[in-house]
């Protein structure tokens, strides 16, 4: 018998969801901020600055994503 290796597709799902649930808190904050007085415009541009790290954090998921799908000798050429 061999040991199981992690489902990629659990970790990629779990990745994606945390990712979906950082935004959303991004845009609950943004409204408490409009509530309390904040401008529109601010907070847009604070959602902006908040959403960017959220953005990077996807690419290099979806970067790691593309390195894992490619050949082993494709992926020491890419170093």
């Amino acid at each position: 018998m061999s040991a199981k290796k992690p489902d990629k597709s659990v970790s990629q799902r779990a990745i994606a969801f945390l990712l979906i649930l950082q935004t959303m808190l991004i845009g609950v904050n943004a409204e408490n901020r409009i509530q309390q007085g904040d401008s529109p415009i601010e907070v847009l541009m604070w959602m902006i600055n908040q959403c960017i790290p959220v953005l990077k954090q996807a690419s290099s998921f979806q970067e790691k994503q593309k390195k894992s799908l490619l050949p082993k000798h494709r992926r020491s050429e890419d170093q």
